[in-house]
């Protein structure tokens, strides 16, 4: 059983999370900047009327040749194209100043007013754009009319602007990168624990998941996951003890009942009724003893105490020394027991012995329910770069319901048959599959029965 891989990209919740608090982060600083760039270009248009309302009252004090002159001399410490005047006779005729025509859109009110278009005029010391205007009518009955173009404030607004988009983009990359660091580190703690879950998932309960030194969440949730491993691996432990004591207690005193009964049956007349029942007496305590043996091999296989023998070896001496062993029974059932193997396969980590047992198991299951006339293949295929060893058989198959349980003690997927063993055969298997760190699948063959695959792939090995 294989673990989800952890989410990726933006399927992970710390990306969501981390992605929805940077998107709340740039709304409110583009609403910041709204709210800033609409109370500063407030401020500064009051400005900038206000001083032009000054200007007006200021010129407003002299007449005749004094107004002329004041006008003139204003003009050296006002901003080209941003400060203009324009003095006008009653007739509108232009007298003094760089504006030679009254702006149209200007009502002569004596009122500031906002132009959209300022100065129609080819000059480029004269404003063009928006602008606040006045026309003011002088004691002497002239018309002077005084601008100011809103560009000169309404920079400093630019500035602000610009300033505030340098900080939203100088904000944007570190906390692009931030999200990219932030996300990485929960994600490979979570690697982390699912490596260490692979092992316990694969039978063995001594791993634990890791914890950290921050005590976060994930530490919460390990040290949770940890004390109930605790208490798991001791509650199997004492089941296990109590299996494995009573199958090695019994197994002494069935062997001394064993012995006793071959006595009396020696003592018997040979075909007589007592004989028969003796022999179907003995019978049955080989097959409670078997199953003792059974129940003793997988307690030993998981133990994992084995593996410090590992050994990297090639598989083809092995699948061809199992075909060779097995070839005589297939014939004498009638069957056609195939080899087919590539001429090399990548080389693979385990006890030697134990794959002999676990490969020999179900070759022989293949056989006995494979009827005759059928076909029996042992194969092995260099999968990516790992080899993958394949028993297919012209037997019933295993109903796909049924095929997680047949690796359970004592199942059998019809109790009826008598030639079914004991139910143990394949939980040896899945024992030794187990503590190699293999993957054993079972499908449908192409013989029409089942196929059995087991994929020697140990990168989530449990350690010794």
């Amino acid at each position: 059983m294989s673990l989800l891989n952890p989410s990726k990209g933006w399927r992970s919740s710390s990306s969501r999370l981390l992605a929805l608090y940077s998107s709340l982060f740039v709304a409110w600083s583009c609403i910041l900047m709204g709210v800033l760039y609409y109370e500063v270009s407030g401020y500064l248009g009051d400005l900038s009327r206000h001083s032009l309302m000054q200007r007006q009252h200021l010129f407003q004090r002299f007449d005749g040749e004094e107004l002329v002159e004041a006008l003139t001399t204003s003009m050296t410490f006002d901003m080209k194209g941003v400060d203009a005047y324009g003095l006008f006779d009653e007739q509108f005729r232009p007298l003094s100043g760089p504006i030679r025509a009254l702006p149209p859109d200007l009502p002569l009110d004596g009122k500031i007013h906002a132009l959209v278009n300022c100065v129609e005029s080819d000059d480029p010391k004269l404003p063009k754009d928006s602008c606040d205007a006045v026309a003011t009518h002088t004691e002497d009955g002239r018309w002077l009319v005084l601008v100011r173009a809103n560009g000169s404030l309404f920079g400093v607004t630019r500035i602000i602007w610009h300033a505030l988009l340098w900080a939203l983009s100088l904000t944007i990359i570190p906390g692009a990168a931030g999200w990219h660091l932030l996300r990485r580190r929960p994600l490979r703690r979570i690697r982390g624990i699912q490596a260490s879950a692979e092992a316990i998932v694969a039978g063995d309960l001594t791993h634990r998941l890791p914890l950290s030194d921050r005590r976060d969440e994930l530490d919460m949730l390990a040290a949770i996951v940890n004390a109930m491993l605790d208490r798991i691996e001791k509650l199997m432990n004492e089941v296990k003890g109590v299996c494995d004591n009573i199958a090695h207690d019994l197994r002494t005193p069935l062997t001394r009942l064993r012995a006793q009964l071959y006595r009396i049956k020696q003592e018997a007349e040979e075909n007589s009724v007592y004989a028969v029942k003796l022999d179907d007496a003995i019978a049955e305590t080989d097959t409670l003893m078997a199953r003792f043996r059974g129940l003793l091999r997988i307690s030993e296989l998981e133990d994992h105490q084995r593996r410090s023998g590992f050994l990297v070896m090639d598989p083809l001496p092995l699948l061809r020394e199992l075909h060779d062993f097995y070839l005589p029974l297939a014939e004498e059932g009638e069957l056609q027991l195939r080899l087919d193997v590539p001429d090399s396969l990548p080389w693979i980590t385990g006890d030697r012995a134990l794959l002999f047992e676990a490969l020999a198991n179900l070759l022989s299951n293949s056989i006995k329910f494979s009827p005759p006339g059928g076909e029996v293949i042992l194969r092995g295929v260099n999968d990516a770069g790992s080899t993958r060893i394949e028993v297919h058989d012209s037997g019933p198959g295993i109903p796909a319901a049924e095929r997680n349980a047949v690796f359970q003690r004592f199942y059998r997927v019809d109790e009826s048959d008598q030639q079914g063993g004991f139910g143990l055969g394949l939980s040896i298997v899945a024992a030794i599959i187990n503590l190699h760190g293999f993957k054993l699948e079972v499908g449908n063959s192409q013989c029409g029965g089942a196929c059995l695959l087991m994929e020697c792939r140990q990168q989530l090995m449990p350690e010794a």
